[in-house]
């Protein structure tokens, strides 16, 4: 997808241009990178990266050297960490290198001659030991030994990882700021005001930055600007309890493996607060030996027992801390907490002990809610849980009162912006994720926050009354107010995380002050993000999920009206919602897809306990079923967003432009007529930036080979007590735009991959990574309608290649393995998909697959089958020809019946300039011509087979 970016990156004649021969050379004391202002987000950096490397190791003989800088919490780590789970390469922490001090960011603390002398033993093909570093002891405590027969990547990764004396063994230099780093100088500033600047507020809590680290920023060959802020997404769920009879859970903390550690936390207060501001808005720092972490404020979120809290912690220099109380923060509590922690599988089990209140507490992590609930009853934990946090407890203890109480329900009246939202609501859009020139920044990209609009304090929840006539307010406890109030919609739209927090914090704000339950509504069209969002609500939140697609009617999907509004059954739908309102036991229906048939009723009950019920769904904001619903969410972008930029970039490829609008209107028309007018009347809107192509939190890690296996064999690779199989018949097509510069071959990139399957429509992903025997690709794909097909082709897309396929699928959760059995393929190819690496190698190397891998796509290993004196100017091949002609027919037939235009007559609704005409005429004619050239190829094929036959006739007579 960006080719043309990284090619930027290796044009030659740069500043750092490597001129010798790589056969030559044995060192890489300069780069072959050409330093170029390139800013992009997180997930594109990550992308150019891997390609990066992967480019230079084709072009150069011996180790790459990677080099990622940038101020503490900035992602640099994450970055290097996620890059090396795709490569498979050694990253080296300078943090490893510093000397015995206290103040481990200073410069002078790092032993950069160490670390020179072990990247130029790798560079030179000899194997090093590296230093390892012990926080608490304060003092290297052994070296760790490093093959270079194993590191054909190295990468550096520290805050001075950039220095001018790394530089010149640098081929790759990486430069990450933002994250969490930003976070905190919006936050200070916010706190502050305007009384100081930025410089200053930067020479304050980063006092090495600007002098030391950012001037080495500047000499990056990619510069990654991180927008990370605390998430939800991957939240840690913990309860906890105090520990009056340890000695039941002692066993657990009697093993070698049990972790102990001393903590001092402490909780500074903002300048201008007074003493009972929320503790939301106060700084958390945690001391652990030399190193020092920071938190922004007591995030969390509490549901029934669960604490829940995001990863928002990052490391900071103990001048950070000087800095905020030269400022006039406060610290207004200090404890010290000394902790010793098991790890049970995935769970960790702590025994916290807090000096100030003199108690000790039993504390289960984890990152799954049902998982840590499962374990505490499966341990017989069964102490009072407490939700309150330690600083609640030190505070009540005071005499303070609990500071994070949720406000009042707000009795003014909604104000003349809000009235101005909910009565005028606008489309909310995304727009693709461009490469920022930096001339374009307001400040300099290194230093300014760039999300410099975002208010760091979110928007509270607060009620609308549905019937303003009357003036008066109601009673919040009586029946009339819950029937009358309804929630008034925020007054803008948010990314993916945030809006997640806003949706929990919406949901508890409905529980609060409103009777049980709580019935949400997520809507937004295919592939937006809905789903995610919704499931990822409810593991916080603790409820149930149910999608739209259950209420299909069997006739309407006999016909592919997926999209239709009038495919749902709209009347089981709503007795389902009146019974849940009512408190009764409801039978929700469960569809199956392949099938296209109800299988089955399931019984379900929303109980006192929980409370709230999610429906997602394209169509869970119709007016017809979001007047029964408490909170409407919409969501847009993700992959939806994703194919409209991709239609619009091919176009730019074949020289025309259209607008991202002209697009949606031709390949999403359900959704701009019959969709997003309902999305706009949400109370939460929410912007999923996700692009499934660079992220790399979708990677799926495939092994693909050829070689037969035994049922038995795959049964005894997966866990029994979680296996399940299916089988899939499926049709992908392979799209493309004539003009596309393809020198008569097909390339996978260059297509829109859609797939038919149990006659239903799924747009594939599929630009992926190769790296060694694994094929990193995205594991998005997202359903399509008839009508999104049916776009393409009126857009000018042809059908270029097609793959027939069966495959039989067996899987237990953790691996995914799938046999394949290709129409025009010999034998069948067996796949092993994972989201874990290492999993998947294993259960390769179990099933004695090592040495058999392909990493060539489906598409390649067909058309590599196929003649080459049957392929067109195109690339399409005349054994092809027919069969794609059939599938386009039966496509847009299918849309036809369903009211829909062809392409044909689409092109008479546009207005058409003579230049496009030529052009279509041209197509028209070419397309003819390919037709004729199919039948001589025929008639002059059957007629050698006559005249040959015959003259062997006539030899066997003499």
């Amino acid at each position: 997808m960006d080719d043309e970016v990284v090619q930027r990156v290796f044009q030659e004649g740069g500043r750092d241009y490597f001129q010798q021969q790589p056969s030559t050379s044995t060192s890489s004391s300069s780069s072959i990178l050409q330093s170029l202002p390139l800013h992009v987000s997180f997930d594109h950096g990550y992308y150019l990266l891997v390609k990066s490397i992967q480019e230079l190791r084709e072009k150069k003989e011996g180790l790459v050297t990677v080099g990622i800088g940038g101020p503490s919490g900035s992602g640099k780590t994450s970055l290097a960490e996620k890059v090396a789970s795709v490569i498979g390469c050694t990253v080296i922490p300078m943090e490893n290198y510093r000397g015995g001090t206290d103040e481990g960011t200073d410069l002078d603390s790092i032993d950069f001659d160490a670390l020179i002398r072990n990247l130029e033993d790798l560079t030179e093909g000899k194997d090093t030991k590296i230093p390892v570093f012990d926080f608490h002891q304060k003092k290297r405590v052994g070296s760790k030994a490093i093959k270079s027969a194993m590191s054909g990547v190295v990468i550096v990764d520290g805050t001075y990882a950039l220095h001018a004396k790394l530089r010149s063994l640098l081929d790759i230099r990486v430069a990450v700021v933002g994250g969490v780093h930003f976070s905190l100088l919006s936050k200070v500033r916010y706190d502050i005001g305007d009384s100081c600047s930025l410089d200053y507020l930067i020479d304050s809590i980063f006092p090495l930055f600007r002098k030391h680290i950012e001037p080495d920023l500047h000499h990056a060959q990619i510069r990654i600007n991180n927008s990370f802020v605390s998430s939800f997404r991957e939240a840690i769920y913990k309860l906890k309890c105090r520990s009056e009879s340890p000695d039941g859970q002692s066993t657990f903390f009697l093993k070698d493996e049990a972790q102990t550690d001393n903590f001092i936390e402490m909780y500074l207060r903002p300048p201008s607060a007074n003493e009972e501001a929320r503790i939301n808005d106060w700084i958390k720092v945690r001391q652990s030996g030399i190193r020092y972490y920071l938190s922004l404020g007591d995030q969390r979120i509490v549901d029934k027992n669960f604490i829940i809290r995001p990863k928002a912690e990052f490391e900071v220099g103990r001048m950070t801390l000087g800095g905020l109380l030269a400022l006039g923060y406060n610290v207004v509590v200090s404890y010290k907490r000394a902790s010793t922690s098991v790890n049970i599988g995935s769970l960790s089990l702590s025994l916290e002990t807090i000096d100030t209140l003199g108690e000790t507490f039993l504390v289960l992590r984890g990152t799954d809610r049902k998982t840590v609930g499962a374990e505490a009853l499966r341990m017989g934990i069964t102490g009072q849980w407490l939700t309150k946090s330690y600083l609640e407890m030190i505070l009540e203890r005071k005499g303070v009162p609990r500071l994070n109480t949720p406000p009042l329900v707000s009795a003014t009246s909604v104000s003349h912006n809000q009235e101005k939202d909910i009565a005028a609501p606008k489309p909310i859009r995304t727009t693709p994720n461009l490469v920022s020139r930096l001339e374009d920044l307001a400040q300099p990209w290194t230093r300014s926050p760039t999300k410099s609009k975002m208010e760091p304090v979110l928007p509270t929840w607060h009620f609308a009354s549905s019937d303003r006539s009357h003036g008066g307010l109601v009673a919040t406890g009586s029946s009339a107010f819950r029937d009358t109030m309804k929630l008034a919609p925020m007054p803008d739209s948010y990314d993916l995380d945030r809006g997640l927090l806003l949706a929990v914090q919406g949901i508890q704000f409905l529980l609060e002050n409103k009777s049980v339950p709580v019935i949400v509504g997520i809507g937004g069209p295919s592939g937006s993000g809905k789903t995610s969002l919704a499931h990822k609500t409810a593991n916080i939140v603790g409820c149930e999920v149910v999608s739209l697609e259950s209420y299909f009617k069997p006739e309407q999907v006999k016909d592919f009206k997926y999209d239709d509004f009038n495919s749902l059954d709209l009347p089981l739908l709503s007795k389902n919602i009146g019974d849940i309102k009512h408190g009764r036991k409801t039978k929700i229906p469960v569809f199956n897809l392949e099938t296209g048939s109800r299988s089955c009723f399931k019984e379900l009950e929303i109980s006192e306990d929980c409370g709230v019920i999610i429906f997602e769904g394209v169509y869970a904001l119709h007016p017809e079923i979001r007047k029964s619903l408490d909170l409407w969410i919409a969501v847009v972008g993700g992959v939806h967003s994703h194919l409209i930029s991709r239609v619009q970039r091919d176009k730019s490829r074949v020289g025309c432009f259209m607008s991202q609008n002209e697009i949606m209107m031709t390949v999403f028309p359900i959704f701009q007529q019959h969709i997003e007018p309902h999305l706009v009347h949400a109370h939460l809107k929410i912007r999923n930036d996700f692009d499934p192509v660079l992220s790399p939190e979708s990677s799926l890690f495939v092994l693909k080979s050829n070689k037969q296996v035994a049922y038995q064999d795959i049964l005894n690779i997966l866990d029994s007590a979680k296996f399940c199989s299916s089988v899939q018949n499926f049709i992908d097509i392979y799209l493309r735009l004539p003009g596309t510069p393809a020198n008569g071959h097909i390339a996978e990139s260059d297509c829109v991959r859609v797939r038919i399957c149990e006659g239903r429509f799924a747009l594939l992903i599929r630009e992926p990574i190769r790296e060694g025997n694994f094929i990193i690709q995205p594991k998005v794909d997202f359903d399509i309608s008839i009508s999104t097909v049916s776009g393409l082709l009126n857009l000018g897309y042809q059908a270029v290649a097609y793959i027939e396929a069966s495959a039989l699928i067996y899987q237990d959760g953790k691996i995914l393995i799938e046999v394949d059995h290709l129409q025009d393929a010999p034998s069948p190819y067996l796949q092993i998909k994972g989201v874990n690496k290492e999993a998947v190698a294993a259960a390769g190397s179990a099933l004695k697959l090592d040495g058999s891998y392909t990493t060539k796509s489906y598409l390649q290993i067909i058309l590599e089958r196929l003649p080459l004196v049957e392929r067109s100017y195109s690339g399409i091949h005349t054994h092809q020809a027919a069969r794609l002609q059939e599938l386009v027919d039966s496509i847009q037939s299918q849309w036809t019946k369903q009211g829909g235009s062809t392409p044909s007559e689409s092109s008479q609704s546009r207005e058409v300039s003579p230049m496009d005409g030529i052009i279509e005429d041209m197509q028209c004619r070419i397309r003819r011509l390919e037709r004729w050239h199919t039948i001589n190829t025929v008639l002059w094929t059957f007629l050698m087979s006559a005249l040959i036959g015959y003259s062997l006739y006539q030899r066997k007579r003499q």
